[in-house]
């Protein structure tokens, strides 16, 4: 049983400061797609038979219902002048800490390596306290990578990252990331419906203050599944079982966040919530309010959903 911490105790899980990238030439990366079941190059014919959003009306309409819920959104505009795919999905070279330390992540493609940057950590350094940058991009030399809050799912209170491993999540990089942070790391391996590595943990899991949102059935070792739910009932987690089918409708790239008032949320995208049983939706409401938009345009081509679009913002304010 893990007992928690002083300093367990005033890490909150969740924020209501988040960084977004309003896209500027976001579209299908082709050097992502071999890693990404989730990504499709083109829309099906029922889908082109109606106009599809783009991904900045997609991203607009987000942003908007976040900022109406009363939660803060710190947007960036990414750059035209660089092609930048999947800029949308931020969470995946950068998460920032109570702590005051921020984490730089190795990532596997090439073209996602341009999606780093200075000038937004500068910008957060003017308002936040920047103790420490750690800066683990170095493992790209060799071929090891691990994609932030993508790769992990991390629970904050009791400082434990869950991982899959896939060719996106080394466990050396990960090992590297729990002894410079302090988490315990849980990895584990998972798969799809056709036996393919799920490429991010954040694709079939979300952890919350006491509840988590989890596919146990991807995770196909059975020592590896016992020991997941253990650790989710260790730190007293409610679990909300999805499905592989649910999945591969986002139900897991969920996000608890709140406002300045305290008030939980769970972000998701239309497609995910539509895909959750009535039963999970009365589940999950006993714990944050649930809010969706459409993000099909973003989710076909990006293969990546909401929780993807959203880096919580956990450093201290000066």
């Amino acid at each position: 049983m893990r007992v928690i911490t002083s300093s367990a105790q005033i890490q909150p899980q969740s924020t209501s400061r988040i960084m977004m990238i309003r896209p500027a030439s976001f579209g299908f990366n082709e050097e992502t797609a071999a890693t990404n079941e989730y990504q499709q190059r083109n829309l099906s014919e029922a889908e082109n038979n109606t106009p599809a959003q783009t991904a900045e009306e997609e991203f607009e309409l987000m942003t908007d219902q976040l900022g109406k819920a009363g939660i803060n959104v710190q947007i960036f505009n990414d750059t035209d002048y660089i092609r930048r795919p999947d800029a949308v999905f931020p969470n995946n070279w950068v998460s920032f800490h109570q702590s005051g330390k921020v984490v730089l992540y190795p990532m596997m493609a090439q073209n996602r390596r341009l999606e780093r940057r200075e000038d937004i950590i500068e910008a957060l350094g003017k308002e936040y306290k920047i103790e420490e940058i750690i800066d683990l991009t170095y493992f790209e030399k060799e071929g090891k990578f691990l994609e932030g809050t993508g790769s992990m799912v991390l629970d904050r209170r009791y400082k434990i990252a869950y991982a899959c491993l896939s060719p996106r999540t080394h466990p050396e990089v990960l090992a590297t990331f729990g002894e410079a942070m302090g988490y315990e790391i849980i990895a584990f391996n998972a798969t799809d419906e056709n036996d393919k590595p799920i490429y991010h943990t954040n694709v079939l899991m979300c952890v919350g203050d006491i509840f988590a949102v989890v596919c146990l059935e991807a995770i196909k070792d059975p020592d590896e599944r016992l020991m997941v739910r253990a650790a989710l009932e260790d730190t007293s987690k409610y679990i909300v079982e999805i499905s592989l089918e649910q999945v591969r409708h986002f139900a897991g790239n969920m996000l608890m966040v709140r406002n300045a008032r305290a008030d939980k949320f769970l972000i998701m995208s239309t497609q995910a919530y539509e895909s959750l049983t009535s039963t999970q939706v009365k589940q999950l409401n006993e714990y944050a309010r649930l809010l969706h938009t459409d993000l099909s345009y973003i989710e076909t081509y990006g293969g990546g959903s909401a929780r993807c679009m959203m880096t919580e913002i956990h450093l201290p304010r000066k």
